[in-house]
């Protein structure tokens, strides 16, 4: 059953005097402004005025959207105060006033305002969905249920963490690389359009006819300057169908995914995350209390490519008939033999949950070292491909003025 997507709550701006006869004023997000006036009388504040905030579009426009930092930002916070002993409804007003990002800041009293209402955190949380995924849902529920919240809490936000850490590891691998190419493809269109000009004219004054490499370079400057507008509609054109076709597209999406894992250089560092991924999110859901074919659902999901994902379902059909998780995943024949021989001594030994977190941490070091040593790596190659570009186009620029020399 789809979870309907919650709206924002509306804010409104009162100004009163607390319990202390002092003049106070604020903000409050609430359903509607009869329960604002109740929720500021339970805090003491004689409301002398209260209205509606009106939304300014321009703000809907450029505000800040929330990442999953943010979620896992505010996933410790409220670990940290739960673990503290501060009620649940209080932790949310605590987190909320120290979050920077506005849109945040809405989705936690949002939050609050459901879980005052009545709903359980749980249900609170499953009216963001585009924020909270299934698993995070999940594993909160199961901490309700058990009467442990504050323990499920800080396995979470120590799982979100964990997570968001390897995904930055990853994005740092895939910046480095496309930044300097951006920055050799910006540098070579102002040569080609500012200096080869230059240099063209030079030639023009000889009379002499240019050789083919430079004759090249001088062709490819004249389109340049006449037509620089349709190469930059053109490169705009391409990254936008891209993504539009990687949104709309779940086919597009799959073939992404296993050729993710064919590449020659960044196919090893995209494998060991995705098992890191499996690992810990199996690790932290099982050590919850959920039942292995409910996470192993969950962990699909978590695995974030579309030949794993079919894998772990696969393996979670061959479980629930009763076959043992390191000969399902042993079957799938896309583990390493490492984290099979793990997750066998964890089920012969019943701590099948420690052994995958240890496998989860095996993996994380050692997409951390693949990093640093692709980054390593793919410093010596990015300069050579500088050099090849700069260098061609300054050879090509002088290669006439090499040949008049030796003429002369």
């Amino acid at each position: 059953m789809a979870v309907k997507k919650a709206q924002a709550m509306p804010i409104f701006a009162y100004a009163g005097v607390d319990r202390k006869g002092i003049k106070v004023k604020g903000e409050l997000s609430a359903r509607n402004m009869a329960l604002a006036k109740i929720t500021l009388r339970k805090q003491g504040v004689d409301v002398k005025s209260i209205h509606e905030k009106r939304k300014n579009l321009l703000e809907n426009v450029f505000k800040k959207k929330v990442s999953t930092l943010d979620i896992t930002i505010f996933t410790r916070q409220l670990a940290t105060m739960m673990k503290a002993g501060v009620p649940l409804v209080q932790s949310f007003e605590i987190v909320a006033e120290g979050l920077d990002n506005p849109a945040m800041r809405d989705v936690v009293l949002g939050i609050k305002g459901e879980v005052e209402g009545g709903n359980t955190f749980t249900g609170a949380l499953r009216k963001y969905p585009e924020y909270f995924d299934r698993l995070f849902c999940s594993l909160v529920e199961s901490g309700e249920q058990s009467g442990a919240l504050e323990i499920m809490l800080e396995r979470v936000a120590t799982y979100k963490e964990k997570s968001e850490v390897l995904k930055q590891k990853i994005k740092k691998a895939m910046k480095y690389p496309m930044t300097v190419v951006v920055v050799a493809i910006i540098v070579t269109i102002i040569l080609m359009v500012k200096v080869v000009p230059v240099f063209q004219d030079l030639f023009s004054s000889f009379g002499a006819q240019l050789p083919a490499f430079t004759q090249m370079v001088v062709n490819m400057s004249k389109w340049m300057q006449k037509y620089w507008f349709i190469l930059i509609i053109g490169i705009g054109l391409a990254v936008y169908g891209f993504q539009e076709t990687k949104k709309r597209s779940q086919k597009f999406r799959d073939s992404l995914d296993k050729l993710a894992l064919k590449l020659p250089i960044f196919g090893d560092l995209v494998y060991k995350a995705i098992i890191a991924r499996y690992s810990r999110t199996l690790a932290t859901t099982f050590a919850a209390g959920v039942p292995l074919i409910d996470a192993l659902e969950s962990t699909a999901g978590a695995t974030n490519n579309i030949v794993y994902e079919t894998a772990v379902m696969k393996i979670r059909d061959d479980v629930a008939t009763g076959q043992q998780l390191q000969f399902a995943m042993r079957t799938a024949n896309i583990f390493p033999s490492m984290a099979i021989q793990m997750v066998a001594i964890g089920e012969e030994s019943g701590s099948l949950d420690a052994m995958l977190d240890k496998v989860a941490s095996y993996y994380e070091n050692e997409v951390d070292n693949a990093v640093d040593g692709l980054t390593a790596m793919m410093e010596p190659l990015i300069m050579a491909v500088l050099g090849v570009l700069v260098g061609g186009l300054v050879i090509a620029m002088y290669l006439p003025i090499f040949q008049m020399g030796s003429v002369v």
